[in-house]
């Protein structure tokens, strides 16, 4: 029996907390190490919404721009997903896996489940964003950087309401729709297009203001890290975050929760269409799960809608239009730019002043691998794992079906729902590109779309060699984004240090934008180099899992 639900939800939270900000700190030590030797008189003369799109703040120094990079982009993001998967998990999760029956047995009332996971969130949450403050003074002491007249607190108290608020986004609509799908999507959509919007209206003559709309704007829009804390900006996040747990507490009380198994998916409503029965019925095989991979594919529908939804509208249609408003002024100051600036967005340093190069910087340098990583990590790290964290895996290999096909069918639906984003992100781009008249080759974004494509599957298959390894869904999910993370953060630093080249060499980024596929066409060696290493990791995963004792015990 749970002593609390606070303590229990504690014990599975914290080490994914614990993780995130020791690599954070990690990536900050770095960072500012390279940093340090730079000469940044160039960063001062930029205009003021430029150094808003790049996140350099003023008068910037190796401390603020490393601080600035690390806590308030990949910091930002990473503390916001955690919390958006914590906000997620409360009541739609348990309800998903069927736990909340389980809780609500307890003499524990549905306020109390939520309270009590809420506050867990806010407290993890606080914690992390503390360590975060001492490890900048004590990442700065080791290397000898002066912060000067930095406010550390001010900035990482930011940083904690803007995670805050994400996380009680995503209880509120778990909390009203049972469906972690929608709680986890739509908060992680709102983030992305926020941080976007933010970036780039501020480029655009008349359209400054439309970014306050945005949540986004209310993390970094005051300058905390100049400025202090923002009164104003701190009332809008912690006001609106107090209003969304009173909408989850309304929500959870008033509807009625959903068991494991309410709930029809895209393969049930194709089956009862009389149009498609047969057809879906031949495709999806018999009642002992025959084809696995479309049963995969139909259980993912709302991430993939989602994540399409994204990469289709918002990061390609919308951008070829915002980028034939922009002050070309502005956009002319990209080529003065150093490589050091680009290569922590993910971009190979082509600047912004040409459409291949605002595309690569916006769309292809980090969303497109995190688009698709999305998608290939959770269906590489449930595909197998999960089955058996959900005591279904025995229910698979019950029927006449072998160990390695269940993975090549998890295989099989993680390279068809890879492929529709980058489907989606290709479409989007040349739509965006046709709109705002860029003149961008199709089959230049096609080769761009491709390469990213094949690199979230190679980090999908990296989770399905961990998942089959272990056969635990945190191992692998946590365990793929932390390498993914540091390959990253290596193939970043290569183009600012020599020493470290070998070492980019072997990161799969090496071969996504390497050869500037947007300006130059498809590198088929770097193709078909992920290609290999993909099909090596699926090999490496059927034969661990071929031949490991199987958990049941969830």
């Amino acid at each position: 029996m749970l002593a609390t639900v606070f303590t229990k939800t504690m014990r599975d939270r914290w080490r994914s907390m614990a993780i995130a900000v020791a690599a954070l700190i990690v990536m900050l030590l770095l960072a500012m190490a390279v940093y340090a030797s730079f000469d940044f008189s160039l960063y001062d003369d930029l205009p003021e919404a430029f150094r808003s799109l790049m996140n350099i703040p003023d008068n910037a120094d190796a401390a603020s721009l490393a601080i600035g990079v690390l806590y308030g982009l990949y910091g930002a993001f990473t503390l916001a997903g955690l919390a958006i998967s914590m906000g997620s998990a409360s009541i739609a999760g348990e309800e998903k896996n069927g736990t909340m029956g389980l809780l609500l047995g307890n003499p524990k009332s549905r306020s109390h489940v939520l309270v009590s996971k809420i506050a867990n969130m806010v407290v993890l949450v606080a914690v992390g964003s503390v360590i975060l403050w001492g490890a900048a003074y004590a990442v700065a002491a080791v290397l000898d950087v002066q912060l000067g007249d930095m406010n550390m607190v001010a900035y990482t108290f930011h940083l904690f309401a803007n995670t805050v608020f994400y996380g009680m986004l995503a209880a509120a609509l778990g909390a009203w729709t049972g469906s972690r799908g929608i709680a986890s999507g739509v908060p992680a959509g709102i983030m992305v297009i926020g941080f976007i919007a933010t970036g780039i209206f501020p480029l655009i003559e008349g359209w400054e203001n439309v970014a306050k709309v945005f949540p986004w704007y209310y993390f970094d829009g005051a300058d905390p890290m100049r400025a202090g804390i923002s009164g104003g900006h701190m009332t809008v996040l912690l006001g609106s975050s107090v209003a969304l747990g009173g909408l989850a507490w309304l929500g959870v009380n008033r509807r009625d929760l959903k068991g494991q198994t309410v709930g029809t998916n895209l393969l049930d409503r194709l089956r009862a269409n009389p149009l498609t029965e047969k057809v879906v019925d031949r495709l999806a095989g018999s009642t002992r799960v025959a084809r696995i991979w479309i049963k995969t594919v139909s259980e993912h529908q709302g991430m993939l809608i989602i994540v399409a939804y994204v990469m289709f509208f918002i990061m390609g249609v919308l951008m070829g239009p915002l980028y034939a408003l922009m002050d070309t002024t502005l956009l002319e100051y990209a080529d003065q730019l150093p490589d050091e600036l680009w290569a922590f967005v993910g971009s190979t340093g082509s600047g912004m002043s040409t459409p291949e190069g605002f595309y690569e910087v916006e769309t292809f340098g980090l969303m497109v691998p995190i688009a698709v990583m999305v998608v290939t990590i959770v269906i590489g790290s449930r595909g197998l794992a999960g089955e058996e964290a959900g005591r279904t895996m025995g229910l698979l290999l019950a029927n006449p079906i072998k160990r390695r096909t269940v993975v090549l069918e998890k295989t099989y639906a993680m390279i068809a729902l890879a492929a529709v984003v980058g489907f989606a992100t290709w479409a989007g781009v040349w739509v965006g590109s046709l709109l705002g008249g860029l003149g961008i080759s199709p089959l230049n974004i096609a080769a761009a779309s491709v390469l990213g494509t094949l690199l979230g599957l190679v980090f999908g298959g990296v989770s399905m060699v961990l998942g089959a390894a272990t056969g635990r869904v945190r191992i692998a999910a946590f365990g793929t984004v932390g390498l993914a993370l540091t390959m990253f953060l290596i193939n970043s630093i290569a183009i600012l240090n020599d020493t470290v080249d070998a070492l980019a060499a072997l990161t799969p980024f090496d071969y996504y934008l390497q050869n500037e596929p947007l300006t130059n066409g498809m590198d088929w060696g770097n193709a078909a180099a992920l290609i290999v290493v993909f099909v090596a990791l699926i090999a490496i995963a059927v034969a661990l899992f071929d031949r490991r004792d199987l958990r049941q015990t969830g």
